[in-house]
């Protein structure tokens, strides 16, 4: 049986209670910390492209509004990018020039893995000789002092078939009859070393420019203009 005193208690307490949980309220927990994904594993020579256009041109398609570039034709190189990871004078010298990056093969892929290609939407003239629009592989014939560009017709493969001796990974099975144009390339060496294989195009115009490649000290440039 409840006294009036008892209740009162009972109230006293109830308050209390109510009062100590406002001005203590529970700390909201700690939200987990985000972890980032682990990055997708590299490969050890990244596919990269060069890429220019060319024949087109700036239009003012209103008066007053920002010109708008049209019809302008690619011009692209696609290529495996390999690292120098310390190494030093990458193509050697005398008698072994270009023996380590040619990895058996008579000619060097410019690049890593699959084969280099290049690519036009407009015919080429490079070293007086018209390049028709289309896909080519790319080479170079590396000799100490002297590279030779080769563009040719002959089939590359997009995944590494052993059994295929016809078409090329890289530059095996590289075979010179399928070559449709040879153009010597100007060789520069640069004071800094370029770690990564870096193919560009430099001193552009509307008509034409240089396709230039760079790896070690080695700069190596060949020019064409844009063939009718």
């Amino acid at each position: 049986m409840n006294t009036p005193s008892m209740t009162l208690l009972l109230m006293v307490g109830m308050a209390s209670a109510a009062s100590a949980h406002q001005a203590n309220p529970a700390t909201p927990a700690t939200p987990a910390a985000q972890v980032a994904p682990a990055p997708p594993r590299m490969a050890l020579s990244p596919r990269g492209t060069a890429a220019t256009q060319v024949s087109g041109k700036w239009v003012e398609e209103k008066p007053g509004a920002e010109p708008k570039y049209r019809d302008g034709k690619w011009i692209t190189v696609d290529y495996g990018r390999p690292i120098l990871r310390g190494r030093n004078h990458v193509f050697g010298s005398g008698a072994e020039y270009g023996k380590k990056v040619n990895g058996g093969s008579p000619v060097w892929r410019a690049g890593a893995n699959a084969t280099s290609r290049f690519t036009t939407e407009v015919p080429l003239v490079i070293a007086g000789k018209t390049l028709p629009a289309g896909e080519y592989s790319l080479f170079i014939d590396l000799k100490e002092g002297a590279w030779t560009l080769i563009l040719s017709t002959q089939a590359a493969m997009q995944k590494y078939d052993p059994k295929d001796k016809s078409a090329t990974w890289g530059s095996d099975n590289y075979d010179a009859k399928f070559d449709v144009l040879r153009a010597p390339m100007r060789l520069t060496t640069g004071a800094a070393s370029v770690d990564q294989l870096t193919v560009g195009f430099i001193n552009m115009t509307q008509a034409g420019g240089t396709m230039a490649l760079w790896w070690d000290k080695v700069q190596a440039a060949v020019d064409f203009k844009v063939g009718q």
